[in-house]
């Protein structure tokens, strides 16, 4: 579930700056979804500091 709501967010972030009938629209999308990921993570970590 939650992997199918990163990459429909990767997609439209990607389908912003790259038209879906790209042929390296895939990796891009995949490559969005793990910076998605990744500030998630970074989100949550810097909260956690915070207390």
């Amino acid at each position: 579930m939650w992997a199918r709501l990163i990459l429909v967010a990767a997609g439209s972030v990607t389908a912003l700056f790259l038209a879906r009938d790209a042929e390296n629209f895939g990796v891009v999308q995949g490559m969005v979804a793990i910076a998605l990921v990744a500030a998630v993570v970074v989100a949550l970590a810097l909260l956690r500091r915070r207390r």
